[in-house]
């Protein structure tokens, strides 16, 4: 925390440190712009794999059509808006805060050849710099838990959702049963950074980013947000025993 920082002003958690709120959003965007270049081997690394087989899960659910417009939020890479397009979706709106995250995007975009259908924004998603009720669905993929007002977010998700809109989120969530907890514990806070300091060269980002997901709401009460923020027909679906969950919502 900042040295003179006065007790009354807003913190944040970054992992499991408190820091001022208006350092966060910097200090995740120095996280990914580190590990940006090895972004998806990592996530393959990690999840051995399995982390397709969830997104895999969430274009399942959300079944994409080719008059949706989606807005994936965080999703600098291109993974999941890769995923909606293959499944005949329409359009798609990358908005991530992360300026190498999505160059990353492009630039695989380009090595697809996807030259339309897909746009590339800097944005927050606590901001997002889209037109109220413009999208027809709304996905985030293992980047809500770094903003820094989570319920911000969700409100920003409902604002720009149409009515009738879908809302998806695909994050790590707790576990359910409870020796693959202690498993998962061991291997986020042993394994991960140990990955992160060998393949991406930054432990510490790795560090920080198994601490996030332990920050993070359990299934829930982060259903309990969603509401909050406006969304209908709020439901959760766990992903390998609860190691990730799908939050799923209509803008009613």
């Amino acid at each position: 925390m900042s040295k003179h920082l006065p007790e009354d002003s807003p913190t944040a958690h970054f992992g499991y440190r408190r820091v001022p709120e208006a350092e966060k959003e910097s200090l995740v965007r120095d996280v990914f712009d580190s590990v940006a270049p090895r972004y998806d081997l990592m996530n393959d690394l990690m999840s051995l794999g399995v982390h397709r087989l969830w997104k895999a899960a969430m274009m399942d659910w959300l079944v994409p059509r080719p008059e949706m417009a989606l807005v994936d939020v965080g999703g600098g890479t291109g993974d999941i808006a890769f995923r909606f397009l293959d499944r005949g979706g329409g359009s798609v709106t990358v908005v991530d805060i992360n300026e190498e995250m999505l160059k990353q995007g492009r630039d695989r975009a380009v090595d697809r050849g996807i030259l339309e259908s897909i746009e590339w924004v800097e944005g927050d998603a606590e901001n997002l710099p889209l037109a109220d009720a413009s999208k027809d669905a709304y996905t985030t993929a293992f980047c809500i838990r770094n903003v820094t007002r989570i319920d911000k977010a969700l409100e920003e998700a409902r604002r720009v959702l149409k009515p009738g809109g879908r809302f998806l989120c695909l994050e790590f969530s707790r576990v359910a049963l409870p020796l693959l907890g202690k498993l998962y514990e061991t291997y986020s806070f042993k394994v991960l950074p140990f990955l992160g300091a060998r393949v991406a060269g930054d432990r510490e980002a790795y560090q920080y980013l198994a601490e996030s997901i332990r920050r993070f709401p359990a299934q829930e009460p982060f259903a309990r947000m969603i509401a909050e923020a406006g969304l209908g027909q709020v439901k959760v679906r766990n992903l390998s025993g609860g190691i990730a969950a799908l939050h799923s919502a209509w803008r009613v």
